[in-house]
């Protein structure tokens, strides 16, 4: 059973760090491109960042500069570090598996970990 747990969201101040981490078992993840997605309130779900296998970056215009992903193949994970954080990063946050070249979602999310940024 393939399973994904985000983890590392919480309440910060605008302008503070956090570190997500999502923790992929019942599959290998060094095939594939991995995301970060987030979901603000009254907003669809949107792509955030996704790095391929051997380890490219791509971000959204709203977190270039801001957050870093990256990916440990040994512990099977995930990261995405978040720095100056703005109100307008709250959102639920997931990590998402997606086939290379094409990068398809493969239809595995995670449950999602809430990060709030107060002004």
């Amino acid at each position: 059973q393939v399973q994904l747990v985000e983890s590392g969201g919480g309440l910060v101040q605008s302008g503070g760090s956090l570190r997500l981490s999502c923790a992929v078992s019942g599959i290998m993840i060094g095939y594939f491109n991995m995301a970060w997605y987030r979901q603000r309130p009254g907003h669809e779900r949107e792509s955030v960042a996704t790095i391929t296998a051997n380890r490219l970056a791509t971000y959204a215009d709203a977190v270039k500069g801001r957050f870093t992903i990256s990916r440990d193949h040994a512990k099977n994970m995930m990261y995405l570090e978040m720095a100056n954080l703005k109100p307008e990063d709250t959102a639920v946050y997931y990590c998402n598996m997606r086939r290379p070249l094409a990068n398809e979602d493969v239809g595995y999310w995670g449950q999602g970990t809430q990060v709030t940024v107060s002004s």
